[in-house]
């Protein structure tokens, strides 16, 4: 079976106490000077470099051109939503894994924007507009990380079952592909355990890396192209982190030992 043959139809309504980011978005729409030194910091690390790219897709394409559009977006739909947000890494060439959460101490919640790729076993070789490339539709689906490690982890955990949740009443579908690898924190919401992730751990404050899709999969990675779709996924998890974020109690200030 294909697995994006119900990535349009829309999944059942997810249960999640992040109804109030409506009110709390308009809320801090228009702040006043005083209340726009209160608007929590997002940070928004576009994950990999130009000098290591991460997974090449079916049709040629570098992880970090996927990861740095979806984090352009997320952005701006933060922005649209009343908050501050910084984007890390924008030009792919942040010096080292540690400097990514350390560019983010002074923001209240870090999130890391990743595409997945599977493992070599299950690649198939094809050539594509003369290219010799390689392809696996076997997953296809967006899935999120946090450690166990990172000083709030209850939080990150928070964070990321708010993003799932967005995600999953919009009609984004999430892989089962993590789960041969990582333990679930929060299975209906496609949520794993990834402890020795760098971006994670090494955080000042709760943080979530999230896989927007698989870009070897062939159909998944024309979907992960599409201006319009990565829009809808970029207002779904700004929507979640808002949520978390104003409504969900995350402390004001980061750590900053």
């Amino acid at each position: 079976m294909n697995p994006l043959a119900t990535a349009s139809r829309r999944a059942p309504e997810c249960r999640s106490p992040w109804r109030a980011v409506g009110a709390v978005a308009l809320a801090l729409a228009s702040p006043g000077p005083a209340q726009a030194q209160q608007i929590p910091a997002i940070a928004v690390d576009v994950g990999h470099t130009l000098a290591a790219p991460g997974a090449i897709s079916a049709r040629g394409r570098s992880e970090f051109d996927f990861n740095r559009e979806l984090a352009g977006r997320l952005v701006a739909a933060l922005e649209r939503l009343g908050l501050r947000a910084e984007l890390i890494n924008a030009d792919g060439r942040i010096e080292s894994l540690q400097a990514r959460p350390e560019r983010a101490a002074q923001a209240v919640f870090l999130i890391s924007i990743h595409h997945d790729s599977v493992s070599e076993r299950y690649l198939t070789p094809w050539e594509w507009q003369g290219q010799a490339l390689d392809f696996s539709d076997r997953w296809a689906g967006h899935s999120l990380f946090v450690s166990r490690r990172n000083p709030d982890v209850a939080a990150s955990l928070m964070c990321a079952s708010a993003i799932g949740a967005r995600l999953q009443r919009s009609g984004f579908m999430p892989t089962d592909k993590n789960a041969r690898r990582r333990e679930y924190a929060d299975a209906q919401h496609a949520v794993h355990y990834y402890d020795n992730l760098v971006v994670l751990y090494g955080a000042h404050q709760p943080a979530v890396l999230f896989e927007a899709g698989v870009i070897k999969h062939r159909d998944e990675e024309l979907l992960l192209r599409d201006p319009e779709r990565q829009q809808r996924m970029a207002d779904e998890i700004a929507t979640g982190v808002a949520a978390c974020v104003t409504a969900g109690g995350i402390a004001a200030a980061p750590r900053t030992d």
